[in-house]
């Protein structure tokens, strides 16, 4: 296999990327302009590395003049600061957060060193950063209290819906009863969070408060600003209640199980508060040189070439050594076989997962083993799966016998699946198999899972027992009823190269269990267009292959009997519960936990049970979670890729690099 190759081939890959590297490197149409705003308030974070050079012409931001022209000169021995080079996927588009509705991979990784986080999503739980811990109901940070709401009142009903109170509406009492209000004031429960800031400060030296926190989420409320304004319209209140302390309040019936997270990173109002919200989208002074709280603070943007960071002086860590390095400088990089170039050629000391694919892992696992980068595989947000068309519309289940509403079928061509071939030869055996609908590793995985390993023996004895035979004896499984043959479509979306070969690999799995797979495709417009049309979503498909999102808290309501989609609820995209996929049991215990806060036992005890029910009843094959690939040069220390931090620099100020001296 490719990731066995030895020496001769390395050392001709080594070739062709100096190739590459040379031909992309410093070109002339790379170079653009640098940012020329002269913010009145940054220099005193500048000052350390003022006397610096720099390799590229432009403008940066100076101690003395605001900016200044700068040309390239020799670096020399007494200007050498320890500096890291990161290559990422693109360049960003803005660096100020409320920019976008969903901000980018190249945006992210830079804002890790401009703004302290929060707090981090580490292995599937929350831990406090920017403040002094996460709040909790058992802690006494947080609360549940009861409040009486009336007529004309905003609340949250029992659907999870924002409304104005009025009569007739269906919402959940303080004791957690659904009733319908009739008109006279209700007691409703409303959630209420203190957080404790820790005493950051901007790179102007000015003190970071929970006043700049407000702020923050005024931008955030403005209608100028396009992000999206739910975790708005489900807050009751935010405001300030002290220096650095903060108080949270959602809508009456809001019982948000992540209310631990409500609160808005601090944007500076002492110095953004001159612009209107609409005006900071266009700020140069929000998106290309912010003040900063976090470890660094930008330098200089040289568009389409390089960004530069420095080490921000009033780092509130400072006293610690930290950051560890006195500057870094992003490298934008458009396609990952250049990345892969930079990164063996020393061009860079970091390449993030944007930028790498599952396809460089070869060459980059020769060069690990000749000791010249670590590559890190992780396990990414996005599942792989194969849905069973359990359930279909009447007008599709008509054409074709009832194949997968026998638990059984279901559990045999799960064994008779090959997931770990699929692990082996697509992703260089960096990835687990999924048992279920969250991996092996969170925290709510129950001990007692039911696992289907690959065995085609037991499969086809399974598929036996379930009454579907070879009568004939032509190598294809007959439906009794009728004596139709075994023969199903698994559906995908076209150009999706992964899931194709995840597919030829299930077709042969399948004949070997007496099952034959024709394989579809579709454009994904088409494929995952809303019913009755689409496909997939109008349940209309024996087998399907695409993957999901995943979130930190598992999901069990994508296989809620309301979660259906039909006509009924007018085939909407929110619905998504496509395998039709129904158990009262599991529906018990999935609505539960999603009732249940995190942190109370009602909320373990439901998941786990719902993941138990799930596990044995198999409406899906849990295939694989998708890989995310990263690399770095054999100097960087504490560089950790983690499955639910979305930018592996979410440490950036703890990130070093060895020098060889």
């Amino acid at each position: 296999m490719s990731n066995r190759r030895g020496w001769s081939l390395f050392a001709t890959n080594i070739l062709v990327v100096v190739i590459l590297v040379s031909a992309c490197r410093n070109r002339p149409d790379q170079v653009g302009q640098a940012s020329e705003v002269t913010p009145t308030n940054a220099a005193p974070a500048l000052a350390s590395v003022e006397e610096e050079s720099v390799s590229a012409e432009g403008t940066r931001i100076t101690g003395e003049t605001g900016f200044e022209e700068i040309t390239p000169d020799p670096l020399s021995v007494e200007n050498i600061a320890k500096e890291l080079v990161i290559c990422i996927g693109q360049e960003p588009e803005s660096l100020y957060p409320y920019s976008e509705p969903r901000i980018s991979s190249a945006s992210n990784h830079v804002l890790q060193g401009i703004y302290e986080s929060m707090f981090t999503t580490l292995s599937y739980e929350y831990q406090a950063r920017g403040i002094k811990k996460m709040p909790s109901l058992a802690d006494g940070d947080a609360a549940i209290n009861p409040v009486t709401v009336e007529e004309g009142d905003k609340v949250m009903d029992a659907d999870g819906d924002v409304i104005i109170l009025r009569e007739g509406a269906r919402v959940k009492d303080a004791s957690g009863k659904v009733v319908e209000f009739e008109g006279d004031p209700i007691s409703m429960s409303q959630i209420v969070v203190n957080f404790n800031l820790k005493p950051l400060v901007w790179s102007d030296g000015t003190p970071v408060t929970a006043g700049d926190s407000v702020f923050s989420f005024e931008l955030a409320a403005d209608p100028q600003t396009p992000i999206p304004k739910k975790p708005i319209e489900q807050t009751a209140s935010y405001k300030e209640t002290g220096e650095l302390t903060l108080e949270w309040k959602g809508i009456p019936g809001n019982l948000d199980p992540n209310y631990f997270a409500n609160i808005w990173t601090p944007y500076p109002r002492h110095y953004w508060s001159q612009y209107s919200a609409g005006d900071l989208l266009e700020a140069d002074e929000a998106k290309r040189m912010p003040l900063s709280h976090g470890p660094f603070v930008v330098e200089e943007w040289l568009d389409g070439d390089h960004l530069t960071l420095v080490k921000n002086e009033n780092y509130y860590l400072s006293d610690q050594e930290l950051p560890r390095v006195d500057r870094i400088r992003f490298l934008f990089t458009p396609t990952s076989g250049q990345m892969s170039a930079q990164l063996l050629s020393g061009e860079c000391d970091i390449g993030t997962h944007d930028g790498l694919t599952i396809r460089e892992s070869s060459l980059l696992l020769d060069a690990e083993r000749n000791g010249l980068l670590r590559t890190y595989f992780q396990a990414g947000p996005v599942f792989e799966h194969i849905d069973f068309g359990i359930n279909p519309i009447d007008e599709f289940k008509t054409t074709r016998p009832d194949w997968f509403e026998d638990p059984r079928v279901r559990q045999a061509i799960v064994m008779c699946t090959d997931r770990q071939r699929m692990v082996e030869e697509l992703l260089f055996e960096k990835a687990e198999v999924m048992d279920a609908y969250i991996p092996s590793l969170h925290p709510l995985i129950p001990d007692d899972l039911t696992v289907w390993p690959y065995d085609v023996e037991a499969a086809n004895n399974l598929l036996d027992a379930a009454g579907f035979l070879d009568a004939d004896g032509d190598g294809i499984r007959e439906d009794q009823t009728g004596g139709t043959p075994f023969k199903v479509t698994l559906l995908g979306a076209k150009g999706n190269e992964l899931s194709e070969e995840v597919a030829g690999i299930f077709q042969e799995n399948m004949a070997e269990c007496g099952i034959e797979i024709e394989l579809s495709y579709l454009l994904p417009d088409k494929y995952f267009a809303d019913g009755p049309e689409g496909l997939l979503f109008g349940r209309q498909f024996d087998l399907a292959a695409f993957s999901w999102l995943m979130s930190i808290e598992p999901n069990c309501a994508l296989y809620l009997s309301s979660q259906i989609p039909n006509p009924s609820n007018n085939w909407n995209g929110n619905y998504n519960n496509v395998t039709g996929f129904r158990n009262s049991e599991f529906d018990t215990a999935c609505e539960a936990a999603l009732e249940a806060l995190p942190g109370t036992s009602e909320f373990e005890e439901n998941h786990q049970e719902a993941l138990r029910i799930w596990s044995d009843q198999m409406p899906i094959i849990p295939l694989f979670m998708h890989l995310k690939v990263a690399a770095t040069r054999s100097e960087v220390e504490n560089f950790i890729v983690d499955p639910t931090q979305d930018s592996e620099l979410w440490n950036l100020y703890n990130i070093d690099i060895i020098s060889e001296d």
